[in-house]
């Protein structure tokens, strides 16, 4: 059986991103992409940047989305591209100004997401004082996979979370050392923004990040989930 959700961006381009849920592929298509940055105090230490004091959140379009065994591509206009894996939300219900106690009601369930970087534009733009959003935004920039499981299969404040490059370790983290619960994130984006059926909260990263070459294959896993796979290819 498969679920089908159509949105007029499916409709226009003819591309879907299909993952599997309960046993039944779906088409995840969501309005938005929630970035949280610095979640993780030795990333934010990593990156010499301070440890936020309430959540620091950037859009990441849905056009970026890809799923397993997809390929990330390494845009031509950066010379650094880097990996960061994160624990993704997945949202099932409208919600707008919830508690953080509330806000695990409106949880579709989890799934594994690479935060894709161009660390020189994004450097470039800290400069200037300048949005993320092209060193966030290009397309394959968020894969997403290898399926979705349902909230209470797993503890998200306390799984093993990793990514591998070539089949050696880059980054190994328990999102029990995320800054801000899942909870606490989803209150905090709702006050902002309403947060729509499929919409993607991807909570941070630990530290490790590091750049990706062409040719790298890419493995990212949290525990009770499973490992999301891509391949890099330079553009």
């Amino acid at each position: 059986m498969r679920v089908t959700f159509y949105s007029l961006k499916s409709i226009i381009s003819g591309e879907l991103m299909i993952i599997e849920f309960n046993g039944t592929s779906m088409d995840l298509i969501p309005t938005k992409i929630v970035a949280v940055a610095r979640n993780y105090r030795a990333h934010a230490q990593e990156m010499e940047s301070p440890v936020p004091e309430k959540p620091t959140i950037f859009l990441k379009p849905p056009s970026s989305l890809v799923g397993d065994k997809s390929i990330v591509v390494l845009p031509k206009v950066s010379q650094r591209v880097d990996h960061e894996v994160e624990l993704a939300v997945i949202m099932k219900t409208r919600c707008k100004n919830v508690s953080a106690e509330q806000a695990y009601q409106h949880i579709m369930g989890y799934t594994i997401c690479i935060d894709v970087t161009a660390r020189d534009i994004q450097a470039e733009a800290k400069k200037k004082g300048l949005s993320w959003t092209i060193s966030k935004g290009f397309d394959t920039f968020a894969p997403t996979g290898p399926k979705i499981v349902s909230q209470d299969s797993i503890d998200p404040h306390n799984a093993d979370i990793w990514l591998k490059i070539n089949r050696n370790y880059k980054q190994q983290g328990n999102t029990r050392n995320m800054i801000f619960s899942v909870g606490e994130l989803i209150s905090y984006i709702s006050e902002i923004m309403t947060l729509e059926p499929m919409d993607i909260i991807a909570t941070g990263t630990p530290e490790g990040v590091g750049p990706l070459k062409d040719k790298d294959v890419i493995e990212a896993g949290i525990q009770g989930i499973g490992v999301l796979t891509v391949t890099a290819h330079q553009e």
